[in-house]
């Protein structure tokens, strides 16, 4: 799609966008707090499209080779478990011990395997060998004797005398029986042996995400990130388990690559380690820096510490993040350092939003960002795709399918918001839904309650009936009733569009663009903010977007893209852009009639010319209009030929491309024209000119 080739970045990094969330809430002197929102169960409804993208499937490991042959800690693994500091490291040429005491603060280590093969632990599970070392313990595979030989993990602890290790175990023991979720790990038990704790765990013979990225890197011979329409497709098959556990009342906490597995086509949640209540205010947390959020600390584990680790794992997953452990420990690089920030601009506003620095500005609820999610991989495989407009739409939950369009674009061709159906007062909205906007103003004085949707449609109705008083005052209202509201922003931009005032509209539909990075909508406002406060780039990297990822928005962003390039003289990017329009749509005749009227205004010659005639007779025309076209066709040709003859042979129209035949072509028009139009004294003047311009004969 001509016009691409620039980053669509800039939306990102370089347009205002209105104060929402924590911002808004700070600068009106109101405290931050967590909202309480609907919006979270409304994202229920959504499932996954297995057929967005493709996933290459992983083969099961046999969990007889799975076992390591010399398991060892490695010496820049080893910390310890109270204060961080490193232990257990080489000096004088000497390797480093497995077990002692941190020389900072005197608690002891042991890093080494306390179960060997063979050992039965707990009279029942045989000890094959050990799988792997974890932030908790080693891993260690064995099989249950008394279920059917079959294949298990146990769990252990990296220091049997570290008390929060010990503690953290024996919470998994007391709530993870509940956890069952086709993507999360099965825990079958906890046991004890010889004073150590062991949780024992499904066996899942996959490849962990960390170990996809290894392998990677060591076929391409340099670091090589997943894709992103691939690293999307993973965290988007396992949000459902997050939402699960959050649903339980618990929170996973050190989410990294490191716990995810692929096996074939499915995907699992692994290491529960950390996992523990959201209202759990004593047990240790267990986190890793890089990954953790900043607010943890302090605040310990929530839904929001969660996603931010998920938006962290997406991050490492699809670049090589240099300094995510330092330099970046608590922000992401500009996009002007990361190429991919750059390319999937939708991609990068996602991440923002997960890893806010404020855990109120972060994305409500897993299913909010899973929702949200999808939405951004549909653009980038539409982008990756490289083909021309969306074939197939996709139901928002948020907004309506946009209008069919019209050549000339304005607020009311946005699409409109869904209405929130478990709002208390929705039932009652939909009584007074068929009413005028003054009507409904009217009865929304009396409403039985002021809910946000009973707010949303005031300003609606406030907004059709140019109210622009009480639609500034119903925003306020909303916003200081939740910062977050990005709805109520919403209805601003559309008001800041109706009033022409352009440049407020476009820092409004950029912010509402950060807060839902997954829907069209809000890029389609801003392509058109953009168009009318003089960034045709912007407007038309958004127009593209629109275009290419979802059919409904088809004729609206062909028709931006077809005014944006007819601007700078482009005819040909303004055919490319209207022949987005499939013949199917409603839109079409609109198409077929806009290239008619552009090749009319800026012909490239006389084939251009000719051509919009061929097109004027089938595009659905008015008489009337028809009839102009064509005389303002003719009277281009009869310019062009005055100053140079065309083709021995070549034609307009029905007319030989000479000045009598373009004369003669002028007469009928103006003739035809003239038999269309219903004022007497308009008619006559047609009628004369067309006299006028009859070339001359001697018969």
């Amino acid at each position: 799609m001509a016009g691409e080739a620039s980053a669509v970045s800039r939306v990102s990094s370089r347009l205002e966008a209105t104060a929402l969330g924590s911002a808004r809430a700070k600068s009106g002197g109101t405290i931050s707090t967590r909202r309480v929102s609907s919006e979270s169960r409304r994202m229920r409804t959504a499932r996954i499209g297995a057929g967005l993208t493709s996933v290459p499937p992983v083969a099961e490991i046999d969990a007889a080779t799975a076992v390591l042959r010399d398991p060892l800690v490695p010496e820049d693994k080893r910390f310890c478990p109270t204060c961080g500091d490193p232990v257990g490291r080489s000096r004088d040429g000497k390797p480093g011990r497995t077990a002692g005491f941190c020389a900072n603060c005197r608690t002891p280590f042991d890093f080494s395997p306390k179960l060997k093969p063979g050992d039965l632990v707990a009279g029942q599970y045989e000890v094959a060998g050990c799988l792997a070392h974890g932030g908790l313990g080693w891993i260690y595979l064995a099989r249950d004797r008394n279920v059917s030989n079959r294949w298990v993990v146990l769990k252990g602890l990296l220091n049997s005398g570290d008390p929060d290790a010990l503690a953290a175990a024996l919470a998994e023991q007391r709530f993870l029986a509940q956890v069952s979720h086709p993507n999360i790990v099965e825990i079958y038990n906890f046991v004890s042996h010889e004073g150590s704790g062991y949780i024992v765990m499904e066996y899942v013979g996959g490849t962990s995400l960390k170990s996809l990225l290894k392998q990677r890197m060591k076929v391409a011979g340099k670091y090589d990130p997943i894709p992103v329409d691939q690293a999307l497709a993973y965290i988007i098959e396992i949000l459902p388990a997050f939402q699960y556990l959050h649903d339980l009342g618990l929170v996973y906490c050190d989410f990294k690559p490191d716990n995810v597995i692929q096996i074939g086509d499915e995907v699992r949640l692994i290491d529960l380690g950390g996992v523990r209540r959201i209202d759990d205010q004593d047990s240790a947390i267990f986190g890793t820096v890089g990954y953790q959020a900043p607010e943890v600390a302090e605040q310990g584990c929530t839904v929001a510490s969660d996603i931010y680790t998920i938006g962290r794992t997406l991050v490492v997953l699809t670049m090589e993040f240099r300094g995510y452990q330092t330099t970046y420990v608590k922000s992401l690089p500009p996009p002007e350092q990361v190429e991919i920030f750059r390319r999937y601009d939708s991609f990068y506003r996602l991440l923002l939003k997960a890893c806010a620095p404020s855990p109120d500005d972060r994305f409500v609820s897993a299913d909010e960002m899973r929702v949200q999610m999808l939405g951004v991989l549909r653009e980038v495989v539409a982008q990756d795709r490289k083909t021309g407009a969306a074939q197939m739409s996709a139901a928002s939950l948020l907004f309506e399918p946009p209008p069919a369009g019209d050549v000339q674009m304005t607020w009311e061709d946005l699409p409109a918001l869904r209405h929130d159906t478990g709002d208390p007062h929705a039932g009652w909205l939909q009584t007074i839904a068929s009413l005028g906007a003054a009507e409904r103003l009217q009865a929304l004085d009396r409403a039985p309650g002021f809910s946000a949707e009973v707010r949303l449609a005031q300003a609606r109705a406030a907004l059709e009936s140019q109210s622009w008083q009480l639609l500034d005052q119903v925003v306020g209202q909303l916003l200081a009733d939740d910062p977050w509201e990005w709805r109520a922003v919403w209805m601003s931009a559309l008001g800041a569009l109706a009033r022409n005032d352009p440049a407020s509209a476009q820092s409004s539909f950029n912010a509402v663009y950060g807060q839902v990075p997954g829907e069209l909508a809000p890029k389609l406002g801003l392509a058109l903010a953009c168009e009318l406060s003089g960034n045709p780039d912007i407007a038309e990297q958004m127009y593209a977007v629109c275009a290419r990822t979802d059919a409904a928005y088809v004729p609206q962003a062909a028709f931006g893209l077809s005014r944006l390039r007819g601007a700078r003289n482009d005819l040909d990017g303004v055919q490319q852009a209207l022949t987005l329009v499939p013949p199917g749509s409603s839109a079409y005749p609109l198409a077929r009639q806009h290239w008619a009227e552009a090749l009319v205004a800026q012909p490239r010659g006389l084939g251009d010319l000719s051509a919009s005639l061929d097109t004027v007779g089938t595009a659905g025309f008015s008489p009337r209009r028809r009839a102009e076209i064509t005389v303002d066709a003719y009277r281009a040709a009869l310019a062009r030929v005055t100053k140079k003859a065309g083709a021995p042979g070549e034609k307009v129209g029905a007319y030989p491309a000479t000045p009598d035949g373009m004369k003669a072509g002028l007469e009928s028009a103006l003739r035809q024209l003239a038999a269309a139009t219903d004022n007497p004294l308009e008619r006559l003047r047609l009628v004369d000119e067309a006299n006028g311009i009859r070339p001359w004969s001697l018969v």
